[in-house]
């Protein structure tokens, strides 16, 4: 098997490291070399946050390099577009429709992007929800990470009931049941 190259791009806060744990798990419950790397860049203030997953039969390093993530998991917008550029040709992006401010922005210093979503489109593949959105029906808003875990595992290599096993032994135990239905919501939404 090719090695795969999986991004998580996010805002600190987001469940960016517990999605990248998630998937940790999943690729090792399957038997592969998997290696992690995660970057944080001012995560506590609202900075990017950015975790690469690759895995496969061997595996040497954990950097995905630009033009080479066949998966980008994006909860947010400006994330999606800061980072597209690593995904390769037939890549799929997996963006939450969700807008956070970042810290140039708050100021004023800088704009933030009109139509990200749209001028992302015009060159990749790109599926989108308002994970937000739908964490709130499900009536737990931290949930959203989930959802867009879930509709990201579509374009993966595992069976959704061994998602919902890694899900089970890695989420706090109050929280197992909500992620479950978080993560089912994300899989069978039609973006």
């Amino acid at each position: 098997m090719e090695t795969k190259n999986i991004m998580i791009v996010g805002v600190g806060g987001q469940g960016t490291l517990l999605t990248s744990r998630i998937l940790g798990g999943i690729t090792i419950k399957a038997g592969y070399d998997v290696k992690l790397s995660e970057v944080h860049g001012m995560a506590q203030r609202g900075g990017s946050v950015v975790t690469f997953v690759r895995y496969g039969e061997h595996v040497n390093e954990p950097i995905v390099e630009e033009g080479c993530a066949d998966v980008l998991i994006a909860f947010e917008r400006l994330e999606a577009l800061r980072y597209a550029h690593f995904l390769k040709k037939d890549g799929v992006i997996v963006v939450n429709d969700q807008r956070i401010d970042p810290m140039p922005v708050v100021i004023g210093a800088a704009k933030y992007p009109e139509n990200i979503i749209e001028d992302l489109e015009k060159k990749y593949k790109v599926l989108k929800i308002d994970a937000m959105a739908e964490a709130l029906k499900l009536g737990n808003a931290r949930t959203f990470n989930i959802i867009v875990l879930g509709m990201a595992a579509k374009h993966m290599d595992f069976a959704k009931e061994d998602w919902l096993e890694v899900i089970e032994k890695t989420v706090p135990a109050k929280t197992i049941e909500i992620n479950k239905q978080a993560f089912e919501m994300g899989y069978a939404y039609e973006g």
